[in-house]
């Protein structure tokens, strides 16, 4: 179809030409201003979506990397901790070897539970470490209280209130904490793990044998649900906890035929009735307005204690002196628990490599993604200020080329 040419068509031509360069004279001094080429997605749709990955993935990158160096952080804190407390415990130990020698007079021994004394404060102390943020580090995710509470009592040997026993105040519930793309590291801040020196049983004295379950319900063991069925017996009970993979075994007392509960690594068992009534009815808990650790049924017998525990037991044996208890009995519960120091210390260790590594490798990682990032969305800067240069030209040539068609001005016609 041809075009109609009018008095005005060269005119409206020149001005459409003379905007649309400065449309692309604007968006490459965009550009060049932002460093980035793609200002609208219609720009370039497929490196815009690409953009955008990269630019999500490099944000969670920069989170896990600042998740593990908190961690880092707290896990040093708590490395030094541990450290110190193991340093305790095998003073304690010597000095349980020193009395057990049978050599040292009953004054001696009381100068020497006077030191267990000072030690197991100084163990209590580093239970109930805080980080620099005001955080319990061995509460588990209670980390706004004190770990331990102390309860003093009156000791034979000593003339004033001293430690008498030590209650846990924190959770079992361990953090799990994001460090790589569905990648996460468990931080087991549970104070009744870290400072306990034996396998806790529970022996119950209730007779199950005609047991049954009334209602459906739910057992927590270790914050592991059991689920109960109504009409399940003590042995399909006990069959279901062996088979939950928790760190518990069951098993029916042979004589009393009650519920026998062991623990298979050292730790506080934690047991509560969530629905239904089932640990209630065999004896184990009490009613469910009581709180575990310490809601243990009054006709359950418990072995296995807490490093605090061992440390007590020991002094006040030498306040009595009582050579064959510190020979025996707390030499064993010192060596489990500094054992269950040793593990925890090294489990410690071991994450705070694994985040190290992390971070080192989430750095690389970041860096290459800012690559990808930069050769999609980035622009030219060379090729960029070359088109800028070639539209001002191109502008100016169009000024000229316009100022010579229409170069007739009020004086033509002065004349």
């Amino acid at each position: 179809m041809p075009t109609r040419i009018s008095s005005q068509y060269n005119n409206n031509q020149t001005q459409t030409n003379l905007r649309r360069q400065e449309i692309r004279k604007a968006k490459i001094d965009n550009q060049i201003g932002t460093g980035s080429r793609i200002a609208n997605l219609r720009d370039d749709p497929l490196a815009a979506g690409h953009v955008v990955k990269y630019s999500s993935y490099a944000a969670r990158l920069n989170n896990f990397e600042k998740n593990a160096q908190v961690l880092t952080d707290q896990f040093s804190y708590r490395e030094g901790y541990l450290k110190n407390s193991l340093e305790v415990m095998q003073r304690v130990r010597e000095l349980a070897v020193t009395g057990a020698h049978g050599v040292y007079n009953r004054d001696d021994m009381r100068n020497m539970a006077v030191e267990v004394d000072q030690l197991l404060g100084e163990l209590l102390q580093n239970a109930n470490a805080i980080t620099p943020e005001g955080n319990s580090l061995f509460a588990g995710t209670n980390t706004n209280i004190r770990a331990f509470d102390v309860e003093l009592g009156a000791v034979p040997g000593s003339s004033v209130p001293i430690v008498a026993s030590v209650h846990y105040n924190g959770s079992i519930d361990q953090n799990k904490i994001e460090v790589d793309e569905g990648k996460f590291v468990t931080v087991d801040n549970v104070g009744t793990r870290t400072f306990w020196a034996e396998n806790q049983r529970l022996f119950g004295g209730r007779d199950a044998s005609n047991w049954q379950a009334q209602q459906d319900g739910i057992v927590a063991i270790d914050g592991q649900k059991i689920f109960v069925d109504t009409g399940d017996n003590i042995y399909t009970l006990v069959s279901k906890i062996n088979s939950s993979g928790i760190a518990v075994k069951a098993s029916v007392d042979p004589i009393k035929h009650a519920l026998n509960l062991s623990t298979t690594d050292a730790h506080q068992l934690w047991i509560e009735d969530v629905s239904g009534t089932s640990m209630y009815d065999l004896g184990i808990i009490k009613d469910s307005t009581q709180k575990p650790p310490y809601n243990l049924g009054d006709s359950v017998r418990v072995s296995g204690g807490s490093l605090f525990d061992a440390v007590i037991t020991l002094r006040d044996a030498m306040y009595a002196g009582d050579q064959e208890t510190i020979g025996g009995r707390c030499l064993m519960t010192l060596d489990s628990g500094i054992n269950n120091l040793v593990t925890h210390l090294a489990k410690s260790g071991s994450q705070y490599e694994r985040l190290e590594n992390d971070m080192i490798r989430n750095s690389a990682t970041a860096l290459n993604v800012k690559q990808q990032q930069s050769r999609e969305g980035d622009v030219d800067i060379t090729k960029a200020l070359t088109d800028e240069k070639m539209l001002e030209y191109t502008q100016q040539a169009t000024l000229n080329t316009a100022g010579k068609m229409y170069n007739s001005t009020l004086l033509n016609y002065m004349r």
